[in-house]
Parts: structure tokens; C-alpha cells; sequence
């Protein structure tokens, strides 16, 4: 990217013209049928590429304000904000809403859940993989997309009662040095009883799916994965080895799928050993070590030699002893925890009620995250330093075209 490319340059590497272009070509269909059945609208006009960008604009303003509802730019409250109030009216705005859609209609074909969101993310995805080149090291977990605590606390209940659960578990695979989110992945809640996605939280057959998904285009090229307790298994991690992918993960003999481990490193001793000590089992490239520091930590990997000797810092304790393979998870899983810190309180406020919305503005949410760490490797980033909050207000900005976005001469 030039030193001269501005955010929305970033944003359309993942979300360029002609997706916006067949999002209004689509949300012109839908309103379209929606009229031959229910009646004529007659304040509706089809939406140009323009409008669609004002109007993706207003919703991300969400993300930097914090406010949840976007029609508070036009209320005159705390959260009003006149210049982007004057873009576009709130009647046009809640018409665009109204009849938003990325796919319009289900084909014949079309069985999954999430048909109206589908290509969007399939095109996403192409935009990821594109414009980064991931490092060797990557995480597979489930981002911080819970409610915003200040919401909550802050909210009557009767608001908290009218809120619908989320449908849906996000799943993603993560670059451990650059916190840039390589994949996605969804899976999609079925229905209530026995095989929704609450019974199946804690299976393992459902962790192993999403890793398998999350990593079939990663086989061959040498990656190492961290990954969670719920993740880890011994028959998942060998599977993956004869594919060139090597893992290192946290086990617990309550979340993991411990088959074919031994069961004497499961079970804890009856008097603790020393902080630092640990204990190995072998069986050809894969290693199970047992670790201990105030508590017992079981690591499963294929990554690291269990000879090589690291150390984990503390800062009232000092420097613990350990295996590589330890000190290797605790850093790259810190990164992780600090660009969740850092980056969730950013993820677009706006809650609709449908789930394809829900997943459609998570990825765009993703999608903003990942080109602001573009936008900070970038040549861009040293011409103009702007940090998470104002590159999401800069972005907003120039969607509504409130700003300059061509090249300085």
C-alpha cells in the first residue's frame, strides 16, 4: 500500500466496490419482492453504491461510539452527531435497513443456515488471504464477542429480557505475532434439545470440526498451532501431523479428548512437586508434559522438543522453570489476550435480531481490525499515525465521503 492510502483503501482490500455494488443489487430485489407481497412503499428508492457505503458507515460508527443504536446520530442526545446526521436522513437510513440483504434469495441448492451471508464471507476470506502472509506461529480460539459489560450494567430488565441469545459460536484462526485473523469459521446453532450448539459447547467432536475447518488450507506450509484444552486431543494433533501441521496445546483431562494418553500423567500426586518440575511422556514426535506451578499444566505438542529448557517470568516470583514447549504457549497466548483487550471494544455495537446480520457485521468488524494492522505495518502508518479509535472514525468518515480520500499530489 502507498504511504498516500487512506482507511477506507485498507477496508476495501477485504470489502471492495463490487461487493457493496451487488449488496445494493441485492437489497434493491429484496425490497422489490417485499413490496409485490406486502404492498406498495411508496417513500422506497433503490439504493446507489454511494448510499450503501453512508450507510455501512453509520452502522461501524457504532463500533467508536459505543452507543447500540445507530439512530442516535440523529436524536440530539449525547451520542448525536450533526456533520454525519446532514449525510443522509434517519428515514432513509431505517428504509436501507429495513430491506438490507446480501443474498436476496435462497436457491434451490441452498440448505445451510447462513445462505444470506455465505458469499460475503467467502469473499472475506479471499480478501485475507490476499493481503497477508500469516507467521509461522497462529491460534485457534473464540474472540472476546460478548456483550459490552457497560451495556449490561447500564441496561433495565426488561431490555436485558427482550435480547434474543446469540445463534451461533465464532471461530477463529488467529497470527500469533500480528493478532491479524487469518480464517473464520461459524457454526451455526441447528435448534434447541440434544445437537444445538449449547449441548454441544463442550464435545469434542464439535472443537475437532471447527479446527479441521479452520485449518484445511493450512496443510504443508510448517505452521505451529496453539490451541485450547477443549481443542486438544491426541488423535486431532496426529491427524494434523501428516498434513505438515504441528500443534501445541493446553490439555485438561475434564474439557480434552485424553484418548490413547496415559493415565497415570492425567491424575495428580497425592503431595505436589516443586515449582518448575515437570514430568514427560513420549510416544515418537509427540510429546505430554505435565508442568507444575501452583497447579498442575498438561501440554500436548509435536512443536517442541521436551528437552529444551525455557523459563516463564513472573514478576513477583521471578524466573520459573520450564519446558520450551510452556514457555512458547504462555507468550503466544498473552498476545492473543491483549489484542482481545485491545481490539474487541471495538467490534460494531449494532445488535440486530436476525443471526445473519449478527455474523455479517462480526465480519465486518473483523474485517476493520485486520486493515487497521495492515495500516499499522504499512508505510501509511509513518506518514500519519492514527490509533484504533480514530482510523474507525477516519474510515466512517470517508464512507460517507466527509472526507478526501485521493492521493496527495
Amino acid at each position: 500500500m502507498p504511504p498516500s492510502a487512506s482507511a477506507v483503501d485498507f477496508f476495501q482490500l477485504f470489502v471492495p466496490d463490487n461487493v457493496l455494488k451487488n449488496m445494493a443489487v441485492q437489497t434493491n430485489l429484496y425490497a422489490k419482492k417485499f413490496q409485490e407481497r406486502f404492498g406498495s412503499d411508496g417513500a422506497w428508492v433503490d439504493v446507489t453504491l454511494p448510499e450503501m457505503k453512508a450507510f455501512l458507515g453509520y452502522v461501524i460508527s457504532t463500533s467508536t461510539s459505543h452507543c447500540e443504536s445507530v439512530l442516535s446520530i440523529w436524536s440530539g442526545g449525547f451520542y448525536s452527531n450533526r456533520r454525519l446526521a446532514l449525510v443522509m436522513s434517519q428515514a432513509r437510513f431505517e428504509k436501507i435497513l429495513k430491506y438490507f440483504h446480501v443474498v436476496a434469495f435462497r436457491s434451490s441448492q441452498t440448505t445451510h443456515g447462513l445462505y444470506k451471508v455465505q458469499p460475503f464471507l467467502d469473499s472475506l476470506q479471499n480478501g485475507f488471504d490476499a493481503a497477508f502472509r500469516p507467521s509461522q506461529t497462529q491460534v485457534l480460539h473464540e474472540p472476546l464477542i460478548d456483550e459490552d459489560p457497560v451495556f449490561i450494567a447500564t441496561c433495565t430488565e426488561r431490555e436485558l429480557r427482550k435480547r434474543k441469545k446469540r445463534k451461533f459460536s465464532l471461530w477463529v484462526r488467529q497470527c500469533s505475532s500480528t493478532g491479524f485473523i487469518i480464517q473464520i469459521y461459524v457454526h451455526l446453532k441447528e435448534g434447541g434439545g440434544p445437537d444445538g450448539l449449547d449441548a454441544l459447547k463442550n464435545k469434542p467432536q464439535l472443537h475437532s470440526m471447527v479446527a479441521r475447518s479452520l485449518c484445511r488450507t493450512a496443510a504443508g506450509k510448517n505452521y505451529i498451532i496453539f490451541t485450547g484444552p477443549s481443542i486438544t486431543s491426541l488423535t486431532l494433533f496426529e491427524e494434523f501431523e501428516k498434513q505438515g501441521i504441528y500443534c501445541c496445546g493446553l490439555l485438561s483431562p475434564r474439557k480434552s479428548d485424553c484418548t490413547g494418553l496415559p493415565s497415570s500423567m492425567l491424575s495428580s500426586p497425592a503431595l505436589p512437586p516443586a515449582r518448575g518440575q515437570h514430568s514427560i511422556r513420549t510416544k515418537g514426535s509427540m510429546s505430554l508434559i505435565c508442568w507444575y506451578n501452583k497447579g498442575h499444566f498438561r501440554f500436548l505438542t509435536n512443536a517442541y522438543s521436551p528437552v529444551q529448557q525455557g523459563v516463564i517470568i513472573k514478576r513477583r516470583s521471578g524466573e520459573i522453570p520450564c519446558p520450551l514447549a510452556v514457555e512458547a504457549f504462555a507468550a503466544h497466548l498473552s498476545y492473543i489476550c491483549k489484542y482481545d483487550d485491545k481490539y474487541s471494544k471495538y467490534f460494531i455495537s449494532h445488535k440486530p435480531n436476525k443471526t445473519w446480520q449478527q455474523v455479517f457485521w462480526f465480519a465486518i468488524s473483523i474485517a476493520i481490525n485486520n486493515a487497521y494492522i495492515l495500516y499499522k505495518m504499512s508505510e501509511a502508518y509513518h506518514v500519519k499515525r492514527y490509533s484504533r479509535a480514530q482510523f474507525g472514525e477516519r474510515l466512517v468518515r470517508e464512507l460517507l465521503g466527509l472526507e478526501d480520500t485521493s492521493p496527495s499530489l
